[in-house]
């Protein structure tokens, strides 16, 4: 590469930083990073060659302080500014500051991030240049009694959208006239805490289609290619978890004719570096626009791997004002790659945003892991919940689908709820193995991705017992006796009991809340928390991270939180109330009182709004009654941090 960039700043954070500081490291160029308050210790600050600190005020406002970024760039002495994704990537009056300061930005132009930037401008745009555009209302007038009047012409179902957003912020899909107003006002205010613009747009629903991408590639000479599609389709809340490339519902024709225009959609705006059209399929083979992501995308691994380009490297050469090195007829599209996003939540709660530290990380060494994890890792409440992006690469789909599946079951994610068992079960779900799987497809099928298994739990639960057994020391004493010891303890907040009974050499029998021993017997205790033991003559592995309060475990390829209860009192069960109290499911920053002091409220209505991870979260009275607050809007919280009480009216 040239040496028009010596040194970059990444206006990001977590994986996306320290994955662009891995390609720009290879072409010569050192790196700066920026970091908030609660980022002082992370991975992509220790990676970076320099860091600078961006403020003290709620750490995700820090990531989006233009003027603080341009400084520190100044300040370190970089002459170009990488945003990664989101944040500030698709902020043209930041693509605007580098440009008036003398930093070049790693991206394209102000005016074509602002041309796409807003969804109802760039559909206005994409209609002219014949783009085929899902039918809808993207009007300035943002009147209530407007947008109902439009949806009802549109017809119901309607999804609505923030004009200025993604990741699925401020989207709410509506079914019927019933609750517009309310979902509406929803989607505003989650589209102004999380963009700073309540606007919206609405589409047409489209039930059950593919979420197909095109990977387009442009130079300042007036070069366009397209690096062919991805499929994005399996999605909970509108948000990616799951993308593949090439999808499975795309066959030659037709990615010529999606990546036609997509190249005539990026010529139309004179774009610049790397962007992505997405569209909806549907199954007749009919696609529409939906948007263009002016950046980066989280899913830009699978690409990679099946074209053999360094996408990092091709925005970094396009910026320093070098044409594309390849055309059209040099893209080959080699094999199948399939990536799970590993986020923070709990997938039985609603997928609820969790935050904390990592107990224990270990990424499996078949994988390709993107990440900024390690042991003790904060996982703050501030970002999105996704901590890691996992991808495998095969000859075929269901090469790479097994490869990722076995991968995804041998990562160690210790300490905090995630969704890496749901992952597990929506690579083996027989819709998803024969490549049929829709945008529906968690919905239609959240029952069986969460549905327990009875003999891993069991098993798990028989663990449980023997590493209690075993104490703090991890490995049985020389002095302990061969008397049957009673245990109590909650697994994932099942309360358990069992009979540990001593038999030596390392061997218990363990009676399972009153059925029947099983024998248990360690094999080995090597280090760094692994641990092999038999069961029923059965030989397994388990990884094992001890804690000040509790102890987790990694077994099956599911993650387990275990709390000893054998020295803490029943509580009782004589059927008395609830105290009524009402606790934060989750750290996060309290953005709207529902009610008012004093309130007489229903059991279920809805009294605090909570943000946390980008996303809102309204918590609903326990019970009937008279209500007290005990937060104030701005507030930030811990999770089971008391927010208000409902007393008998």
């Amino acid at each position: 590469m040239s040496s028009a960039f010596h040194k970059i700043l990444i206006a990001n954070r977590g994986e996306i930083a320290v994955r662009v500081m891995r390609t720009a490291r290879a072409m010569g160029c050192r790196t700066v990073a920026v970091y908030s308050s609660a980022d002082a210790d992370a991975e992509h600050v220790r990676q970076a060659d320099e860091a600078v600190w961006i403020g003290e005020s709620l750490p995700a406002q820090s990531y989006l302080n233009i003027a603080a970024i341009v400084e520190a760039a100044h300040a370190s002495g970089a002459n170009a500014v990488h945003p990664g994704y989101g944040f500030l990537a698709e902020n043209a009056a930041f693509a605007q500051a580098c440009r008036d300061t003398g930093l070049a930005f790693i991206g394209p132009s102000p005016e074509a991030i602002r041309a796409m930037g807003d969804k109802a401008g760039a559909k206005r745009l994409m209609q002219a240049a014949g783009v085929p555009c899902i039918p809808g209302y993207q009007g300035e007038d943002q009147r209530t009694e407007k947008l109902a009047a439009e949806a009802a012409r549109i017809g119901w179902p309607v999804m609505i959208k923030a004009t200025a957003g993604g990741g699925g912020r401020g989207m709410r899909l509506i079914t019927s006239a019933a609750n517009f107003a309310e979902q509406l006002h929803s989607a505003q205010s989650e589209a102004l805490n999380a963009f700073g613009d309540a606007s919206v747009i609405l589409e047409r629903a489209i039930i059950a289609p593919r979420h197909i991408e095109i990977q387009v590639f442009a130079d300042r000479h007036g070069n366009v290619i397209h690096l062919g599609e991805r499929d994005c389709s399996v999605q909970r809340r509108h948000q990616k978890v799951i993308e593949e490339a090439p999808s499975p519902a795309v066959s030659d024709a037709l990615r010529e004719r999606m990546g036609a225009t997509a190249v005539a959609a990026a010529k139309a705006i004179a774009y610049e570096g790397a962007g992505t059209l997405e569209f909806l399929l549907d199954a007749e083979g009919q696609y529409w626009f939906m948007e263009m992501n002016t950046r980066l995308q989280v899913e830009h691994p699978v690409t990679e791997a099946v074209t053999g380009l360094d996408l990092v490297e091709l925005q970094l050469r396009v910026a320093a004002g070098e044409p594309l090195p390849l055309t059209q007829q040099d893209v080959r599209i080699a094999g199948h790659a399939i990536e799970v996003r590993l986020c923070a939540e709990d997938p039985r709660q609603g997928f609820l945003p969790q935050s904390g530290a990592l107990a224990a990380w270990r990424p499996s060494p078949a994988l390709r892991t993107e990440h900024a994890l390690r042991d003790g890792a904060a996982v703050p409440p501030f970002y999105d919940s996704m901590i890691a992006k996992l991808v495998a690469h095969g000859r075929t789909r269901e090469e790479a689908r097994q490869r990722l599946a076995a991968g995804l079951q041998d990562t160690v994610a210790l300490g905090l709820s995630t969704n890496q068992q749901l992952l597990q079960r929506a690579l083996s779900h027989d819709v998803f193995a024969s490549g049929a799987a829709t945008t529906a497809f968690i919905g239609d099928h959240l029952e069986s991705l969460l549905a327990a298994d009875a003999v891993n739990e069991t098993r798990a639960a028989l663990l449980a017992a023997l590493l209690l057994q075993l104490g703090e020391r991890g490995r049985p004493s020389p002095l302990a006796h061969k008397l049957p010891n009673s245990l109590r303890f909650s697994l994932d907040g099942v309360v358990r009991a069992a009979r540990v009974t001593p038999r030596g050499a390392g061997r218990f029998d363990i009676a399972l809340d009153g059925a029947a021993p099983v024998q248990l017997a360690l094999l080995a205790l090597p280090g760094d928390g692994g641990l092999r033991f038999s069961c029923g003559g059965l030989a397994e592995q388990a990884f094992v991270a001890r804690q000040a309060e509790r102890v987790d475990f990694h077994f099956r390829g599911q993650s387990f939180r275990l709390e000893n209860l054998t020295h803490v009192a029943v509580a009782r069960t004589d059927g008395t109330d609830s105290d009524g109290l009402l606790r934060a499911s989750m750290n996060g920053r309290v953005i709207a009182l529902l009610v008012a002091e004093g309130d007489a409220v229903a059991a279920g209505q809805p009294l605090v709004t909570l943000e946390a991870m980008k996303m809102e979260h309204v918590h609903c009275a326990p019970r009937a009654g008279r209500v007290a607050l005990h937060v104030a809007v701005g507030a930030q919280v811990a999770a089971r941090h008391v927010v208000a009480q409902v007393a008998d009216a």
